[in-house]
């Protein structure tokens, strides 16, 4: 039989691939996080039909003669260009601004994907769209324990930010320098004992000759003294447990906005909304203003990320090519920064796809032609007994 009649078929079947790989990029051309795949071909056996020969002293060396017996595929690549930006203002839908994969468990496989179109379900846990469990590391205190091991990231309804006890005040503005003496200013301000509880501090700012006393409720007293309108004296109150500062007060006439500021303490609070950040951090924000970091998503990264197995639904599984996962925080150690509120879409290039499904086309009838020349031939062949 004809050689080039198995070199045709191994054309077809080659290019046949090429044309699945190509209608399977354009099908996920909207796949969230979809990596486009590429075809490299190569031959296969070559027949040696006449060996090469040493250059003798009256005669030259020759080539070996050789017919290739067809193509074969040699690889599919996954080609993990970074894909293009969608906004989606969903605060659970995060995107990868460079390398690296989220972490998901299902039953007992850890799977590595791209598409970061996450949400909360009826139980508080981070989950993909197929279920999977989003691994990252939970909060202890406000804070990320370095070397924990990796879990599921549980939005924590009904957390209670603990209560803290006020021990510093500020307190800023102008007393003015033409008021009479003997004028009062009074301020009060919200304070919180270690329970939380809530009471109120007063300041009270009296006029004097040399410039203003302040007292507090609890008979605390200091003197202010201004030169210039500018503070040179008595600075600091101690009200009990808490240091009230007066180092901003000024002193300048026909202005008067003196206030209390700020206070660090607060009472008890639940949990009101909450709010993902670039390095993948699940911050908490609680009715009495506080902040906190509740968990924090986890990425992992490849020495070979080609060599990773595409296992449906958007995810990967590591092989024995791609090396082991390396796991690291976002915007670390190599690992992309989380964009909160969009989604990477696929990185196909439709029109590269379809070049590549016009080349494959013309490969397939091309190598579809060889079969049919191949078969005139043969049929020439046993046209010869008549």
């Amino acid at each position: 039989m004809l050689r080039s009649l198995y070199s045709g078929i191994s054309g077809m079947r080659s290019h046949q691939t090429m044309l699945d790989v190509t209608g399977n990029n354009i099908a996920n051309v909207n796949t969230t996080g979809f990596k486009a795949s590429s075809v490299e071909f190569q031959d296969t056996l070559s027949q040696l039909v006449q060996n090469s020969t040493l250059p003798q002293a009256d005669t030259g060396g020759s080539n070996p003669a050789q017919v290739g017996l067809g193509v074969q595929v040699a690889a599919i690549t996954t080609n993990f260009a970074q894909g293009a930006a969608q906004r989606t203002g969903v605060p659970t839908h995060l995107m990868i601004g460079g390398d690296g994969f989220f972490v998901t468990r299902n039953g007992g496989e850890t799977a590595y994907t791209r598409n970061g179109a996450f949400l909360f379900d009826a139980q508080g846990r981070l989950v993909t769209a197929d279920g999977s469990f989003v691994q990252g590391w939970t909060a202890q205190d406000g804070a990320i324990v370095p070397g924990s091991p990796l879990g599921n990231i549980t939005l924590p309804v009904g957390a209670v930010s603990p209560a803290v006890a006020t021990t510093t005040a500020e307190v800023t503005g102008n007393l003015p320098s033409d008021t009479a003496v003997g004028e009062e200013l009074v301020r009060d301000v919200t304070v919180y004992d270690a329970q939380g509880a809530a009471d109120t501090l007063t300041l009270t700012f009296t006029r004097t000759a040399g410039g203003w006393d302040v007292t507090t409720d609890g008979g605390a007293t200091t003197s202010l003294t201004f030169t210039d309108g500018q503070l040179t004296g008595g600075g600091t109150l101690t009200a009990g447990p808490i240091t009230i500062d007066l180092s901003s007060v000024t002193g300048y006439a026909e202005l008067s906005t003196i206030a209390i500021s700020e206070q660090n303490g607060r009472a008890a609070g639940t949990l009101q909304s909450y709010s993902l950040s670039g390095d993948g951090s699940l911050v908490g924000t609680f009715d009495n203003g506080a902040t906190a970091v509740l968990a924090r998503v986890a990425l992992a990264t490849f020495v070979n990320p080609t060599g990773l197995e595409k296992a449906g639904s958007s995810q990967y599984r590591p092989t024995v090519n791609s090396g082991e996962a390396v796991i690291g925080e976002p915007g670390a150690d190599g690992m992309g920064a989380l964009i909160s509120g969009a989604l990477e879409m696929s990185n196909v290039d439709l029109s590269q796809e379809f070049t590549n499904l016009i080349v494959a086309q013309r490969g397939f009838q091309a190598n579809a032609r060889m079969i049919t020349t191949s078969d005139e031939v043969l049929q020439e062949l046993t046209n010869l007994k008549r």
